[in-house]
C-alpha cells in the first residue's frame, strides 16, 4: 500500500512540474518571446494545454473574474500540496 501512495505522490509531483512549465510557456507565448510559428514549439504548447486545461477549467469557472490575471495554476498547486500532505500525514500513518 505504501508503494501505491508513493506512486500517487510522485504523479502529483510530476503534474506540478508540468503545471509550472505550462504557466511559463503561456507567459512566453503571450509576450511573443517564443517563436509561435515553429512546429516543435507548437506541439509542446498543445501538449501542455491538453494536459493542464481539463483540470484548470473547473477552477476558472468557480473563481471570480480578476481581469487579466489567471491564478488558477496557483490554486491547483495548493490543492496538489494539500493532497500530498493528506497522503503523508493522514493516510500513510494510518496504513503503517
Amino acid at each position: 500500500m505504501l508503494a501505491l501512495l508513493k506512486t500517487i505522490d510522485k504523479g502529483l509531483e510530476i503534474y506540478s512540474y508540468i503545471l509550472v512549465v505550462g504557466a511559463i510557456y503561456s507567459w512566453l507565448y503571450a509576450f511573443n518571446v517564443i517563436n509561435s510559428s515553429n512546429r516543435f514549439v507548437n506541439q509542446i504548447g498543445l501538449f501542455l494545454y491538453n494536459v493542464t486545461e481539463p483540470v484548470l477549467r473547473p477552477i476558472r469557472r468557480v473563481m471570480p473574474d480578476l481581469g487579466g490575471i489567471d491564478i488558477s495554476p496557483i490554486i491547483l498547486l495548493l490543492i496538489i500540496y494539500f493532497v500530498q500532505q493528506l497522503i503523508w500525514n493522514t493516510l500513510a500513518p494510518a496504513l503503517l
